[in-house]
């Protein structure tokens, strides 16, 4: 059960905050796919919330 709900706070964060993310868009379009992926993992607080959801689903 625990972990459907996770899934679903991560589904959520997902559609909220990083669909239309001006930002994640910016950084595709000048620096490329991994330029972006890393900002939003090490620099974006949504980012590093979605980080620790899946460190609890593994």
């Amino acid at each position: 059960m625990e972990q459907k709900k996770v899934l679903l706070e991560v589904n959520h964060l997902l559609d909220t905050y990083c669909e239309q993310c001006f930002l994640n868009s910016y950084f595709k379009k000048e620096y490329g796919k991994c330029y972006a992926q890393r900002f939003c993992i090490h620099e974006c607080t949504v980012g590093q919330k979605l980080k620790k959801y899946g460190e609890k689903l593994s």
